[in-house]
């Protein structure tokens, strides 16, 4: 989220493992160097058309909730199909004049597959199975790659990266939405 000028306070990771996705978030959305809050819920359930997805945002939240609202869509126009319904919402968020303004990036997965969405077009699947976003995604990705290896357990190794980035980023906190899925 420090893409975004003025707010910041997000770390959101996902991760796969085992037959299982993990999306994790914290509560932190501070303005300047004001928490405005330390209890925000940005990892949801989605289910469109019966499916169950789940999804975490960085950056400005009422743009997260607009694309969220795009993305429902797209998947009820293409139900149990959470790629193309991801590559049609960034190529929109790239060409539509209003959703270009928006600041936010999502983390998706239908519990098999795992996918960041961004505004510049680009829907990507990480190439280790752990995806992070945000102001403290860079040390919630390099602890869940560390911890990869030696721990069996998603769920066990985005808490305890987002507890490892919580320690090291002023901007993420350890008050967590943890959404689990299985594949």
């Amino acid at each position: 989220m420090s893409d975004f000028p003025g707010w910041h306070g997000t770390t959101i990771i996902g991760v796969r493992k085992g037959g299982r996705v993990v999306i994790a978030g914290d509560g932190q959305v501070s303005m300047g160097d004001t928490v405005m809050k330390g209890t925000a819920r940005k990892v949801r359930r989605l289910s469109p058309g019966g499916h169950d997805i789940i999804a975490g945002f960085a950056g400005s939240t009422a743009d997260a909730f607009a694309l969220l609202e795009r993305l429902e869509t797209k998947l009820e126009a293409t139900p149990g199909q959470l790629q193309r319904a991801a590559v049609e919402l960034a190529k929109d968020w790239r060409t539509d004049k209003y959703l270009q303004k928006l600041e936010a990036m999502l983390i998706v997965s239908d519990g098999k597959d795992l996918y960041v969405v961004t505004g510049a077009g680009d829907v990507l699947e990480p190439e280790h199975d752990v995806a992070a976003i945000g102001s403290g995604g860079n040390y919630a990705l390099a602890a869940a790659r560390g911890l990869f290896d030696y721990e069996d357990d998603a769920e066990e190794i985005a808490r305890r990266a987002m507890r490892i980035a919580a320690d090291i980023c002023v901007y993420t906190n350890g008050s967590l939405t943890v959404e689990t899925l299985e594949g």
